[in-house]
């Protein structure tokens, strides 16, 4: 069996992927991807991988929570972002193509993983890097959930960093300490913060320019005021 301190560090990194992507205060769920990233740092530490722990803290936690917090207080022309995503969700009758397409990935992820670790993919996991993986697989899942649902563009931002971090967790966990997919992560992680701020960006202006707040017809956007 894995060992407590996995399941535990496994465990909030759901519960807080969960809140990160359930929470319609905007605020709230950057505060949570913050979180979020924080105890991403703690599984890498546990990974036996202190320099993207590190990698995480700065890139994910400071600069990428930090970019998205800084997109809700807008800056001179551009104007403050509502607190709360009031924009309705997608339309249910949408609803079972989108939840076939997640458990149709969700069932050829489990697949891989069983093709590439045989039985024991279905057996409790028997090791952090095992268990970690398996974490990623499921964060994989809520993020790529949030992204068809969310209309709003920066909770969109929100699953975007989320469903990468679960890819990063099941490359560490399938290859091992291998320098060369370790280095792919950290590549990762720059182009998950690079996207973050384009994405920030292309948001203020779109709302700025044609108040909305969603790629498709008008959205109550609810500019507020001040800085």
């Amino acid at each position: 069996m894995a060992p407590i301190e996995a399941w535990g560090l496994a465990g909030l990194l759901l519960l807080t992927a969960g809140f990160c992507l359930l929470q319609r205060h905007l605020w709230r769920a950057c505060l949570g991807l913050v979180a979020f990233a924080l105890l991403m740092a703690l599984a890498w530490l546990l990974l036996g991988a202190p320099w993207l722990a590190l990698a995480e803290a700065l890139l994910g936690a400071l600069l990428t929570g930090g970019t998205l917090l800084w997109t809700l207080r807008g800056r001179g022309a551009l104007p403050r972002l509502a607190p709360v995503d009031e924009t309705p969700q997608r339309a249910r009758s949408t609803a079972p193509l989108r939840w076939l397409l997640i458990l149709s990935w969700l069932g050829l992820a489990g697949i891989a993983l069983i093709w590439l670790l045989g039985v024991d993919a279905l057996t409790p996991p028997a090791s952090a890097t095992t268990l970690l993986a398996a974490t990623g697989v499921l964060i994989m899942g809520l993020g790529l959930w949030a992204f068809t649902i969310q209309r709003h563009l920066l909770r969109r931002l929100l699953a975007f960093n989320l469903l990468g971090s679960g890819v990063f967790l099941l490359l560490a966990g399938l290859a091992g300490p291998v320098a060369e997919v370790r280095g792919l992560i950290l590549v990762g992680l720059v182009v998950a913060l690079l996207g973050s701020i384009l994405g920030a960006v292309l948001l203020l202006r779109l709302h700025a320019q044609a108040g909305q707040i969603t790629l498709s017809g008008a959205s109550p956007a609810g500019s507020g005021s001040g800085p």
